[in-house]
């Protein structure tokens, strides 16, 4: 797959295991450290069949990640994290165009994925649809969300 720029942000595929461990640290600094979300619920197992998206900076450090799971038609996305100091900028959005295209290049048809009710917005905007009732998942409110892939 191509890689993705935008600014000082290139969001590609994690090509080698420091890059993957960088998102899992990224991701527990923000549901581990910052939301309280117990390491139990953080790693289910299913890192090391997931492929892993990472949003790099300028000097080439984790600054966004999510992952993929496929599963058939259905392409569940996962554990996006942005750093604190980078929210805000678009990134979740370059993170979910890329995810789109692997989704595609995986074989699914849709993408669905269970998002925290504050970041619901993030997800309509890139084209999500709520579905269903809200849901705690490690004691955080959810929604789960889907999306028809083109």
């Amino acid at each position: 797959m191509k890689d993705h720029c935008a600014g000082d942000v290139l969001v590609r595929r994690a090509r080698d295991a420091r890059e993957i461990a960088a998102a899992i640290s990224l991701r527990t600094e923000v549901f581990v450290r910052e939301q309280g979300v117990s390491p139990e619920d953080e790693y289910d197992g299913r890192d090391d069949a997931a492929l892993h998206l990472v949003a790099l900076d300028g000097a080439e450090q984790v600054v966004g990640t999510c992952r993929l799971l496929a599963d058939g038609d259905r392409v569940k996305l996962g554990r996006m994290a942005i750093t604190r100091e980078r929210r805000g900028e678009g990134i979740a959005g370059l993170l979910l165009d890329a995810a789109d295209r692997e989704a595609v290049a995986l074989g699914g048809g849709r993408i669905v994925l269970g998002a925290q009710l504050s970041a619901v917005g993030v997800y309509e905007r890139a084209g999500y649809v709520a579905r269903g009732e809200v849901f705690l998942d490690a004691g955080i409110e959810h929604m789960w969300m889907e999306k028809a892939l083109a």
